[in-house]
């Protein structure tokens, strides 16, 4: 069953596997929000308990979208923690997505399998909206 705990061992799995060397330096929650056909996931700094928040479509509870683009939408949403976006760390760069930075740390990471599932999964699913 897609709910919050599981999305929880989701991101879970994929810090342990991908960002161990990241140290998780404030609260960090996940979990399904409102329904978006267009943007997937989101990331913001709570300022209310400096924690951070990540934020997936309520689509990914169906299981008709797979694993690997829920995996790619949350490793995204990590690049821009680490990289200081909503985070308590350093801003590594003026804007989030310039220069494909995102699709190149994940690569760096190992997650280049997920990148090439996205783009290929993404341009099928733009057809259908």
């Amino acid at each position: 069953m897609r709910n919050n705990a599981w999305l929880l061992s989701r991101l879970d799995r994929i810090w342990s596997n991908h960002f161990s060397d990241v140290v998780q330096i404030n609260k960090v929650y996940v979990r399904f929000g409102r329904t978006s056909r267009t943007r997937f996931g989101s990331i913001r700094l709570r300022s209310e308990d400096n924690s951070t928040l990540i934020m997936v479509t309520r689509m990914f509870q169906n299981p008709a979208f797979p694993e690997e683009v829920v995996d790619h939408t949350l490793a995204h949403e990590l690049v821009h923690y680490i990289h200081g976006f909503s985070s308590p760390y350093p801003r590594l760069h003026k804007f989030p997505h310039r220069g494909g930075i995102i699709d190149k740390e994940m690569k760096d990471r190992g997650m280049g399998n997920l990148v090439s599932y996205y783009r290929k999964w993404v341009n099928l699913y733009a057809k259908t909206l």
